[in-house]
């Protein structure tokens, strides 16, 4: 059965001062949801999106992008997301950059609220989990298209809820979900594995129970063969439907191919198994221990699908980086009840702020408000910049904005085969249209026999020496290189190579004649 809702005592005495404070939270969870565009894969997005509208939403059938791969068959998982996105800059003009902001800012919020909303308790525990839950995600929020399939994930765990509590109908809301889905992110197949695996689950957990296997008592629904039957037929119809994009069955396999490519996982941090060293590591640490500790003081519920669900998504969070959001989403439900027996409990062992609960939430909205005037002023002005002058606030960034401007004057000078570092390919293809990159965000696992171009830009960064001969095969004959880098030093003191750009960031060098 669902948990009754947990209410703060003066909810119902002092809704004014109860609103304060969950307004307070509110503009906790737009802080933490809006952040600038610096997200390295954001310039490619744009750029195929303005690109896709410009040809009539026809999708190109090889990169357009690459002088390196252009014979590569692009499969672009989020080609609908980009239309999208080109439109908002397109349309907004010069607020065209807020307006990309707003965007991933509100899907961002909409997820993370979708998944608040599934426990059982009041506004104001819902919003404080979910301020937590935000702040551990922090360092991977932003202007990522990964941030659709959260809310993908979120919606599925919410139309499960529906199903649970006996509104059968919304299990067909899962077809035209995954339809939409499939075509504007890749991350869909995300959303097929929750999917699939609450259905496993269940169906053990009803067969368990038929065959009096386990006798017991349980605090989650166990649902009718008639719902797991329709639950497996919507499944079913939402993997036909996800054909239905612009390549077909081909979708599936390239993104198998690119999640078992075995260098890239080795090599890009994101595939990294989590460290609890550093900010990111150690806010994640933090927020398991505080779980944990939760559960242990508090949980005392029978739940084998929950539990098991969440054990599995905790195991991949642990395994990739790029998890982390996933598992933050599917235990945010339950951090947000956790939250409502604390305070609940608190409340009933010191009966004495229940007299002073209106004054004590005032002081606590009070040290909110300062708490989030302090950290708040300075980040939503840079945030306001990035996306009003993008171009100046990309001068307090690692992006390469000042040698973008030296290119656009001298760009006579250079040569006609780029080298670029992988993190400035796409804020490149942004930026310069109409320049062909050496390597961009979504080349890892790309491979057309003896090239492989993700892993001879790692041959070529190697910081005992590096492979020159690789720009030799590609024909590259100018650069575009971070400064004090190992591959800037060499080519710096090459006879083949010459100096004509420098920054405090970036040098450029031109093969010699």
């Amino acid at each position: 059965m669902n948990a009754e809702p947990v209410r703060l005592a003066s909810s119902s005495s002092h809704p004014a001062v109860n609103l304060l404070l969950d307004l307070l939270l509110g503009a906790f969870v737009l802080n933490l949801a809006l952040q600038p565009l610096v997200e390295p894969d954001l310039g490619w997005h744009l750029r195929a999106g303005l690109d896709l509208i410009a040809q009539g939403w026809r999708v190109p059938d090889t990169d357009p992008y690459s002088h390196t791969m252009p014979d590569w068959h692009w499969v672009e998982h989020a080609w609908l997301t980009d239309g999208v996105l080109a439109l908002i800059y397109r349309g907004m003009g010069p607020f065209g950059g807020l307006g990309l902001i707003g965007f991933f800012g509100g899907v961002t919020a909409l997820a993370w609220w979708i998944a608040a909303r599934l426990a059982p308790v009041n506004r104001t525990y819902r919003l404080a989990a979910l301020v937590a839950s935000l702040w551990v995600a922090l360092p991977f929020l932003g202007a990522r298209t990964q941030l659709i399939s959260l809310l993908g994930v979120a919606i599925v765990l919410l139309t499960w809820t529906r199903i649970q509590r006996g509104q059968r109908q919304w299990v067909w809301a899962l077809p035209p979900l995954f339809l939409l889905w499939a075509n504007l992110h890749g991350g869909f197949t995300a959303g097929l594995f929750v999917a699939t695996v609450l259905l496993s689950l269940s169906f053990l957990m009803k067969i368990c129970i038929e065959w009096k296997i386990c006798q017991a008592p349980r605090d989650e629904p166990v649902l009718t063969w008639d719902d797991l039957c329709r639950w497996t037929i919507a499944i079913v119809v939402s993997v036909a439907v996800t054909c239905l994009n612009p390549y077909g069955w081909r979708l599936y396999i390239e993104i198998y191919e690119s999640l078992t490519d075995r260098f890239m996982i080795d090599t890009l941090r994101e595939w990294q198994p989590v460290s609890f060293q550093g900010w990111a590591g150690r806010a994640y640490g933090l927020y398991l221990l505080g779980l944990l500790g939760l559960i242990a003081g508090w949980y005392r519920r029978v739940e084998p699908v929950r539990w098991i669900l969440l054990l599995l998504m905790l195991g991949l969070s642990l395994l990739h980086w790029r998890n982390v959001t996933l598992f933050l989403i599917v235990s945010l439900p339950l951090a947000a009840e956790l939250c409502a027996r604390v305070g609940g409990a608190f409340l009933r062992r010191v009966p004495v702020l229940k007299a002073y609960a209106a004054g004590s939430v005032l002081v606590l909205t009070l040290m909110g408000a300062t708490a989030l005037y302090a950290m708040g002023t300075e980040h939503l002005e840079h945030v306001w910049q990035s996306g009003r002058t993008p171009d100046v606030y990309f001068e307090r960034t690692e992006y390469p904005i000042e040698a973008v401007r030296w290119i656009l004057i001298h760009r006579d000078e250079l040569g006609t085969r780029l080298y670029n570092d992988y993190g400035y390919g796409g804020f490149l293809l942004w930026q310069l249209p109409g320049e062909r990159i050496f390597i961009d965000g979504r080349m890892p696992a790309w491979r057309i026999k003896d090239r492989w171009i993700f892993h001879d830009y790692v041959a070529l960064n190697r910081e005992d020496s590096p492979q020159l001969g690789l720009l030799d095969r590609y024909g590259v004959d100018w650069a575009l290189i971070p400064r004090g880098s190992a591959l800037a030093a060499t080519l710096e003191t090459h006879p083949s190579w010459k100096n004509v750009y420098a920054d405090s960031k970036v040098v450029i060098l031109r093969r010699r004649s």
